[in-house]
């Protein structure tokens, strides 16, 4: 079973985030490269950097046809067992977001930080970014601002009516410091885990490689999905619909009642 060692915890505490020794084997990557491939077949209207909910099989209610891969990619164990290192026993999985950025003319994602747009109190979640294809600074590879999500602060963030962007809120200039950026180069079945308060975007990808990334969203069952509130709701250029969105428990106890039937079959 796969676990985080202590350093790597030590530098997720510190750093915000990291990059497990853990790597997913070739047959599972090579059927989610399956998987993605049946997901954007299904979606032809959909920018394949916008692919949200992908994990719920058929019309999930956000304007995605999903495919059930990427719920068995979610809850697989060896990935439960490393979030877990993090944001302890008790986890909750509540989201997955595809981002399938085409070669040459794929769409950036701004500077942000996403416990600025999710319905979790006390904020809290870990992501963990599957790379399904080799992820590049060339190919626009996320990008990290180590140590940004100290002292737990959301700053402010701007709208752009952009139909070019990934996401549509951008961080106010001199938020932080850009120079510290770390580029986070994945190979296929790698991982990246990054804290909720984790400054991070990536360029856009005008090389001639495509980069696919599956970003698996799991929050502690010590906080509440709140369904009535709506953070930016309709701003950030990505349909979601939290008031219909699933929860799964996939490890210990839920200790702040959280709602697992709304949005399940």
């Amino acid at each position: 079973m796969a676990r985080l060692s202590a350093n790597e915890i030590e530098r997720y505490e510190q750093e915000g985030w990291v990059k497990p020794s853990f790597r997913l084997p070739q047959p599972q990557v090579d059927a989610m490269r399956e998987a993605l491939d049946e997901l954007i077949r299904r979606n032809p209207g959909v920018r394949p950097e916008k692919l949200v909910s992908a994990h719920v099989e058929g019309d999930n209610g956000e304007g995605v046809r999903g495919v059930s891969s990427f719920l068995e990619l979610a809850r697989d164990p060896e990935i439960v067992e490393l979030v877990s290192g993090v944001v302890g026993e008790d986890v909750i999985l509540w989201g997955c977001h595809v981002f399938c950025k085409p070669p040459v003319e794929g769409f950036e994602t701004p500077w942000h930080q996403d416990g600025h747009y999710w319905p979790i109190r006390p904020l809290a979640n870990c992501t963990a970014w599957v790379a399904l294809e080799p992820s590049t600074t060339a190919n626009g590879c996320l990008r990290v601002i180590p140590g940004s999500h100290r002292g737990h602060v959301l700053h402010e963030h701007l709208h752009e009516d952009r139909n070019d962007l990934t996401l549509n809120q951008r961080m106010a200039a001199g938020s932080f410091d850009e120079a510290s950026a770390v580029d986070v180069e994945l190979r296929a079945g790698e991982m990246s885990l990054h804290d909720v308060y984790m400054i991070h975007g990536a360029r856009p990808n005008t090389s001639t490689q495509r980069r696919t990334g599956v970003a698996l969203r799991y929050m502690p069952a010590t906080s509440l999905f709140d369904r009535g509130i709506r953070p930016h709701d309709g701003m950030t250029g990505v349909p979601v619909n939290f008031g219909q969105r699933p929860l799964w428990l996939l490890r210990g106890q839920d200790r702040a009642g959280n709602d697992f039937v709304t949005g399940h079959r």
